[in-house]
């Protein structure tokens, strides 16, 4: 009996064994073919890649001949006239597509129109708050304390640069479509720092949320501006809320990225410190991580304001006003004039926000004693 169990013991060694020594062979030709694919010369790889495209253009022009079209058409039907004649109508992909994109569309507005009334609502509110408070300052003053702002931050170079673009926005009558501009800003920037922080907070600590947020975001900063407006329209219809949506939705991916990005370069020597002496997860995150990274978000903040500011001009095609109305109407009226007196403004209130932005962000970095 001891023999039989010695003699299974050693078929079954000997099984494993080879087992091993096939995984082991297959491995060693798997990674000698690698070897070989990767000691092929680039202009090889390179030659064989055209030798593949050439065939298959041969091939095709050969089979369907050439200026072959893609097969678009899914139906045809026949219609007849009162004249004996028959009306060839085709359905295209494209139209049922659309037609389908077109009942879901439908669907999300009348369902959720409860909500987009809501959004609607709140956001017309705080756009007129913030424009009520705006018009209601003094020009006067409010010029000075953008002023003493401007030279809190970046001297007497910036403080001045700010005196000349108000003052010119305010002597060329553009006072009051600058303040909508800012109002619809404000707005804008606000929900997108409430959305973009946080996400960004979340795929920097959890790697499978930046991996699906990374496509979204990548998808959201290649599609041209006119795109965004689109949904706006659907979905609250012409005005400012529409404006403000499309805003809120090309804006955000900066502040989610640079958020994401400088939670994640913190030093995680500093972060292991930190727990090693007792942090929560929570306090490592508020007390080190966002405070360490503070300059980078402030620098994704201001490629949001800038964004924003940039979309909002755009946003006056769906009656969203601003300084963006003065260039429409100067391109509708061919009044070249007008126009460049209105994108001259728009260039000045761009400077002098982004160098408020960027000097709040540089005296953060000289307080951490970084850069």
């Amino acid at each position: 009996m001891a023999s039989l169990t010695r003699d299974d013991s050693g078929e079954s060694n000997s099984s494993d064994r080879h087992g091993t020594q096939e995984i082991e062979r297959v491995g060693s030709s798997a990674a000698s073919l690698s070897t070989l694919v990767n000691s092929v010369p680039p202009l090889y790889k390179w030659g064989a890649g055209l030798a593949l495209i050439a065939v298959v253009l041969v091939a095709s022009l050969a089979i369907w001949g050439p200026g072959m079209e893609y097969p678009t058409t899914i139906s045809t039907s026949q219609i007849p006239t009162t004249g004996g004649a028959t009306i060839t109508l085709e359905k295209t992909i494209r139209q049922q597509t659309g037609a389908w994109i077109d009942s879901a569309v439908g669907w999300v507005t009348v369902t959720g129109a409860w909500l987009f009334d809501s959004i609607s609502t709140a956001v017309t509110y705080a756009l007129k708050y913030i424009e009520d408070f705006l018009k209601w300052v003094p020009w006067p003053a409010l010029v000075l304390a953008m002023t003493m702002l401007a030279f809190a931050m970046g001297r007497w170079a910036l403080a001045t640069f700010t005196t000349i673009a108000l003052l010119y926005i305010g002597f060329m009558d553009l006072w009051q479509n600058t303040i909508d501009t800012i109002a619809l800003m404000v707005v804008a920037v606000a929900v997108a720092m409430a959305i973009g922080l946080p996400l960004g907070v979340w795929g920097a600590r959890s790697r499978i949320a930046d991996n699906l947020m990374r496509p979204i975001l990548d998808g959201m900063q290649t599609m041209p501006s006119f795109v965004y407006l689109l949904p706006g329209i659907l979905f609250f219809g012409l005005g400012k809320p529409a404006g403000i949506f499309a805003t809120i939705i090309y804006a955000v991916p900066p502040v989610i990225r640079l958020t994401n990005l400088g939670i994640r370069q913190v030093s995680p020597e500093t972060v292991e410190a930190a727990r090693s002496f007792g942090a929560s997860p929570m306090q490592v995150l508020t007390k080190v991580q966002i405070p360490m990274a503070l300059p980078t978000i402030m620098a994704g903040i201001n490629q949001t304001t800038m964004m924003a500011l940039a979309m909002v001009t755009i946003a006056s095609m769906v009656a969203a006003g601003g300084l963006g109305d003065n260039v429409l109407r100067a391109l509708q009226k061919n009044e070249s004039g007008n126009g460049a007196i209105a994108g001259l403004a728009i260039v000045f209130l761009a400077i002098v926000i982004d160098r408020m932005t960027q000097s709040a962000a540089r005296s953060r970095q000289q307080s951490m004693g970084i850069g």
